[in-house]
């Protein structure tokens, strides 16, 4: 088992490296260390070719909206966090039910980014922020069909769902309907589901930045700071544990 992980690892790897697509490899960008207060920036674990390989699909919170760097997003900086090797695919203003500027809504970035690729140990699809406007009975349909297409392609990877992350102080009912539904998905499939907004994981907090406290939210109101995304990365690893996630291992 171990020498199969460590060739496909490798192989993993000398993909990520050759890859001149916008899905890229955060982990293997060489992000240069952030400020000393940075928890994500403090404890990052060495990878390795043996370690999990995790694929990330979602919108800009996950790759970053226009002018932030893909090794700068919560997903890099919980893959640095945890050891993992880690590919991001998605792109900004995107959803399940959302095609952004480009047109492509999950589905189809999931066939463009992800699907042809060696079986990762863990998917992660993080999103329904920019569906908020959508029926959620539209959203759920093509939410079930990402994680049902990915399930088929890869029957021994594990997966988890990251519900719409929201940055300033109150989503509004059609995003909490949005948000109700994509859970009841994730339960009726057996997929682990983790809920930013319950969990109020930027939701409200230090969007202005107090004395030395940071900024996590832009003066946007809605996309994260870097010290935001490292926020969140330390939120999305106190849950991939409670899950039994950080480590994973495909079936």
């Amino acid at each position: 088992m171990t020498s199969r992980r460590a060739r496909r690892g490798a192989a993993i790897l000398a993909l990520c490296l050759a890859s001149v697509t916008a899905t890229g490899c955060g982990a293997l960008s060489g992000d240069a260390p952030g400020p000393r207060s940075s928890p994500a920036a403090a404890a990052t674990k060495p990878v390795t070719a043996a370690a999990p390989v995790v694929m990330f699909l979602g919108d800009s919170y996950t790759v970053g909206e226009a002018g932030t760097l893909e090794e700068h997003t919560y997903a890099s900086a919980a893959a640095r966090l945890l050891g993992w090797q880690v590919i991001v695919a998605g792109r900004s203003g995107t959803g399940f039910a959302t095609g952004g500027r480009a047109g492509q809504a999950f589905g189809l970035l999931f066939e463009s980014q992800l699907g042809w690729r060696p079986a990762p140990d863990l998917l992660i699809v993080s999103g329904g922020h920019n569906d908020w406007d959508k029926p959620p009975q539209q959203v759920a349909a093509a939410a079930r069909d990402v994680l049902d297409r990915a399930r088929k392609r890869w029957p021994g990877t594990r997966m988890a769902f990251v519900g719409p992350i929201w940055g300033n102080e109150s989503p509004p009912p059609e995003a909490l309907a949005v948000r109700d539904a994509l859970q009841g998905v994730a339960k009726g499939m057996s997929v682990p589901f983790i809920d930013p907004i319950a969990e109020r994981w930027i939701t409200g907090h230090r969007l202005q930045g107090t004395g030395n406290a940071p900024r996590f939210i832009k003066r946007d109101g809605v996309h994260p700071t870097l010290e935001g995304h490292r926020f969140i990365a330390t939120r999305l690893v106190k849950d991939l544990k409670r899950h039994g996630l950080d480590h994973p291992t495909a079936g």
